[in-house]
């Protein structure tokens, strides 16, 4: 969900289809929408030189991106030989197990639910095919199962929903938790300082250059709408419908029913601190 209208200094990037990185290519799913900004950003990673890549998030079940996803990979000279969700949600993963049948692939992923073979994901896994490193990243709080993937020899991170390319995303309550997300967005900071991560590959919306920036950007709009969340309670706002009146009055009322979402989330977390 996008929100930031809230705060100056949001991010900005480039690149909604095509390459973006030496290792990285984006397929756009054409399921543009309020929640999905541009549409979904399906991603095909490969070394240079391998005739090997993997897939993470084929997307909405739709036959006609599934194919071209695997056409893309075909034209580039490539052979699609695993596919990784970075979460279930069904604009990231609907189309998963309809992409392994295309290609011939296993689908691993956190939630044994979306998984299409033995193996599933986990925090430290790393992921070597045709010379390619991928590094699985824990980060749940948009959902539970929400995991980034840091791709060190492009000095950048896929982030699923966790970090966008535009706006903000939403803690989808109850399955996401604000903590836990708050805990990712530090997980994701220290791979841009320890570890030189610099550009961020989103599920939607454009790539990013500045990966600390971004992730800067959504600590302090976190702080912001948590610190207006509180003050709105304490106001006498106590449902989380009339919060979002109050909170979100200057975002769009189609996006009020995840705004929502995000709001019990906060309100949960302020409840569990003694804050509320």
């Amino acid at each position: 969900m996008t929100d930031a209208a809230a705060l100056p200094g949001r991010p900005r990037g480039a690149v909604l289809s095509g390459p973006a990185t030496a290792r990285a290519v984006n397929v756009l799913a054409p399921n543009a929408s309020a929640m999905t900004l541009d549409g979904t950003n399906t991603w095909i990673v490969s070394e240079p030189g391998s005739e090997l890549a993997v897939v993470i998030d084929p997307g909405p079940l739709d036959d006609v991106h599934l194919r071209t996803v695997l056409d893309t990979a075909e034209k580039a000279g490539k052979r699609v030989a695993l596919t990784l969700l970075t979460h279930g949600h069904p604009d990231h993963a609907e189309g998963a197990s309809r992409f392994a049948e295309l290609s011939g692939t296993k689908v691993r992923a956190l939630d044994p639910a979306l998984r299409l073979g033995d193996e599933g994901l986990a925090a430290g896994d790393v992921i070597d095919l045709g010379g390619l490193e991928l590094r699985v990243v824990s980060t749940p709080g948009h959902t539970a199962d929400s995991l980034c993937f840091h791709l060190p020899a492009d000095r950048a991170v896929l982030t699923g929903d966790t970090v966008l390319g535009r706006g903000t995303t939403v803690v989808a309550h109850p399955d996401g938790r604000l903590g836990d997300y708050l805990d990712s967005l530090r997980r994701l900071r220290s791979l841009t300082v320890d570890d030189g991560v610099h550009t961020v590959l989103p599920g939607h919306g454009p790539v990013l250059e500045d990966a600390q920036g971004a992730v800067e950007f959504y600590l302090a709009h976190r702080a912001h709408r948590l610190a207006q969340v509180e003050t709105a309670v304490e106001n006498g706002y106590r449902s989380p419908d009339e919060v979002v009146a109050r909170v979100y009055a200057d975002v769009d009322r189609s996006l009020w029913p995840a705004a929502e979402l995000s709001v019990r989330a906060q309100m949960d977390y302020l409840r569990e601190h003694g804050l509320i």
